[in-house]
């Protein structure tokens, strides 16, 4: 499993990365492409919460998002939020009782959840946007590999055993302290960086990760899935290998533009 896991990462992480480096349309497509992948996963995940998902009207309502942001970056975030929400609150009193209020909420829940794909897209549109979103995606994966190798060493104590019975409190430490130190060698490697900020940024995304990883085990576990998917070798779904990322990719947008540069 483990040669499964490098394998898919010597493929996956390049074509991530050379997306980030170019930016602009290239990365929209990839981040999207992403989105409507796992659109199609949590729609899975919502029928085995015995919900009657509409996989069109979410990846409809991720292509407004995503138009939107290419367009106007995060100025019209808001808006576009509220008449998503409106929108599929109209099909619901349109399409009842086929589709009921805990359909809508299932629906809108994953638009949300999988929207926070674009923030890769808006973080690369931030003053030195490679540099922060080449942080963000190693920090959120040093934070896993931290959390994965420490846990196995010298995890005793169970973090959360309902959801995830793996995690200990020994290995999530190790992950945030692994995501922070990938953030002090950012702070070494790219002159300008402020020491601290990027330090306790780093923190924060190995936080973030772990609580993304829980989210997604909640759901799996609530629905009787074990994988998101199979579409990723080792990994499993788009969902398995972005859980954290989901998480991360909003705090870093936010915590450096708005608190760093």
């Amino acid at each position: 499993m483990l040669h499964l896991r490098v394998l898919s990462a010597l493929v996956g992480i390049p074509v991530i990365v050379l997306s980030a480096w170019y930016g602009s349309w290239v990365l929209w497509l990839l981040v999207f492409g992403l989105f409507l992948l796992s659109a199609r996963e949590m729609a899975v995940i919502l029928k085995g919460l015995n919900l009657n998902p509409s996989v069109w009207l979410i990846q409809v309502g991720g292509l407004i998002i995503f138009t939107s942001a290419y367009l106007y970056k995060d100025e019209y975030i808001g808006p576009t939020i509220i008449l998503l929400l409106i929108a599929n609150l109209l099909m619901m009193a349109f399409q009842y009782p086929d589709r009921g209020p805990l359909d809508t909420f299932g629906n809108l829940t994953a638009l949300l959840y999988l929207g926070n794909f674009i923030f890769f897209y808006l973080t690369r549109g931030l003053e030195n946007g490679f540099v922060w979103l080449l942080l963000l995606l190693t920090a959120t994966w040093a934070s896993d590999t931290f959390a994965y190798f420490v846990g196995r060493a010298f995890g005793k104590h169970k973090l959360a055993p309902l959801l995830s019975p793996k995690k200990t409190v020994e290995g999530a430490i190790g992950g945030v302290l692994g995501a922070a130190l990938t953030a002090l060698v950012f702070v070494q490697l790219v002159p300008g960086l402020p020491l601290w900020p990027v330090v306790l940024l780093g923190a924060l995304i190995g936080l973030a990760a772990l609580l993304g990883d829980l989210v997604e085990s909640a759901l799996k576990r609530q629905a009787g899935v074990k994988d998101s998917g199979n579409i990723i070798p080792g990994h499993g779904g788009m969902l398995d290998r972005f859980d954290s990322l989901l998480f991360t990719a909003p705090l870093v947008y936010y915590l450096v533009n708005l608190f760093i540069i």
